[in-house]
């Protein structure tokens, strides 16, 4: 009678269980999405493969398998696995964690450490792993979802090999509901556009996609198929992978920036829309097309700067919705105009210059003489006034004398700058001619 009492206990905590525990990989041929690492040919099946295994940082967006994949390696090469998380353990947990892993290497056995969120650890914290890195009482499995290079310190950087786990592709969300279909007995009930809105939902998350899944399951009466308008009336949308203060921010306004300095209107249209579908403020995006504008453009197009601050104060104005189709006929506008950095390359070289020579004192004969003694010291003294001079040019020499001549903006052959590369040269010609040096 207990045995009975017993299995159904053990079945009634199964089913409670979510799916996505239920559903958690066996083996590393089980993990879906991250063939580069677990594949036949994986970096991880070769270093199990050789018996190599050394500590490792795994880096990659949420729901893609890094805890699963840390206790299958445990497993696999018969290591003793211990899991902390940085966001609930300190200093003590850690010693505790050590102490333990140099008691089991007394008696043969090695610890892998596996440490999710290791980035929320501080400075100190993370270099306490350093000695039971070195000394081999742990191998170390860090797991991040923030860019390591600027989480982690790099003297633990330089003792673990960084692996990097890639959001799941629509062929590996597929495959996890598969699974779930075949778990649960049962298909889900949704068409073909829902079951594509609901890959798009999860946002390359493999738990997401799972637990969406037993959402509908939950919420579907008998014989009910959720088409994707009554999808998303069920289960609410869920927000795209996107941290303002972190690699998401980054990833995407390098993207836009480098797709406005690319010329494509519609990668740069494309990734505007991620941003504002993300929650980014619009302000802070109209303050980096106004940079753009003065970055990638320049004189090649002068009135992209002031597109890009009318936008900016468009939005300032008018405030959502209406405000980001100014911010998108700016993004537009900068995409589409001739690119030059010229203006910001010549002011790189300027400010290097401006530090070299400290601060010379200009030519006397462009300095003001309001005093008698600044007079008798030659302040003024040669100066022409270009207005009165032919072509409104002189030719005179406006730099230090110890520094001479420099040459900082060289525009080139493109849209407006084409007409001031025009000019300069005819300047530099007047100027030969007037006996001064030439550009």
């Amino acid at each position: 009678m207990s045995d009975l009492f017993s299995s159904l206990a053990d079945e009634t905590a199964q089913k409670a269980r979510p799916l996505a525990d239920r559903l958690r990989p066996q083996s590393l041929a089980e993990v879906c999405g991250q063939d580069h690492l677990t594949g036949a040919d994986g970096t991880l099946t070769r270093m199990i493969a050789t018996g190599t295994l050394g500590s490792m940082i795994f880096w990659g967006p949420p729901g893609t398998g890094k805890t699963t994949v840390a206790r299958l390696l445990a497993g696999d090469t018969d290591l003793a696995f211990e899991q902390i998380s940085a966001i609930f353990s300190g200093v003590a947990d850690l010693k505790k964690v050590f102490e333990a892993a140099r008691a089991r290497r007394m008696s043969g056995k090695q610890t892998l450490l596996f440490v999710d969120e290791i980035h929320r650890f501080n400075r100190a914290q993370q270099d306490s792993f350093l000695p039971v890195m070195e000394d081999g009482t742990v191998i170390l499995v860090g797991a991040t979802t923030e860019n390591p290079s600027f989480e982690l310190n790099a003297a633990l950087l330089s003792r673990a090999r960084v692996l990097t786990f890639n959001a799941l592709d629509e062929t590996a969300l597929l495959q996890l509901l598969d699974r779930a279909e075949a778990a649960e007995g049962r298909a889900l009930p949704v068409d073909e556009d829902a079951r594509r809105s609901l890959l798009r939902m999860a946002d390359g998350d493999g738990r997401a996609v799972l637990t969406l899944a037993e959402e509908i399951w939950r919420a579907a009466r008998e014989g009910e198929t959720f088409d994707a308008e009554a999808l998303q009336a069920v289960v609410q949308r869920r927000a795209p992978v996107y941290d303002k203060g972190q690699d998401g921010h980054y990833n995407l306004i390098s993207a836009l920036h480098k797709s406005v300095r690319g010329s494509d209107p519609d990668a740069a249209l494309y990734y505007l829309c991620r941003m504002f579908d993300a929650g980014e403020d619009p302000l802070y995006i109209g303050r980096r097309l106004v940079r753009m504008a003065s970055e990638d453009i320049g004189l090649a197009d002068p009135q992209a700067l002031v597109v890009a601050n009318a936008a900016k104060d468009a939005y300032d104005y008018l405030g959502s919705p209406e405000g980001e189709l100014a911010l998108a006929e700016a993004c537009v506008y900068i995409a589409t105009a001739p690119k030059s950095n010229a203006l910001y390359t010549a002011y790189k070289a300027a400010s290097s210059a401006a530090r070299e020579h400290g601060s010379l004192l200009p030519p006397k004969h462009i300095l003001n003489a309001p005093t008698r003694l600044m007079k008798d010291e030659g302040y003024g003294a040669g100066y022409e006034y270009d207005h009165d001079a032919p072509d409104a040019f002189s030719g005179q020499d406006y730099f230090p004398e110890k520094m001479g001549r420099r040459t900082f903006y060289d525009p080139p052959e493109r849209g407006f700058e084409r007409d001031l590369r025009k000019r300069l040269d005819y300047w530099a010609k007047l100027r030969a001619e007037r006996g001064g040096d030439e550009r």
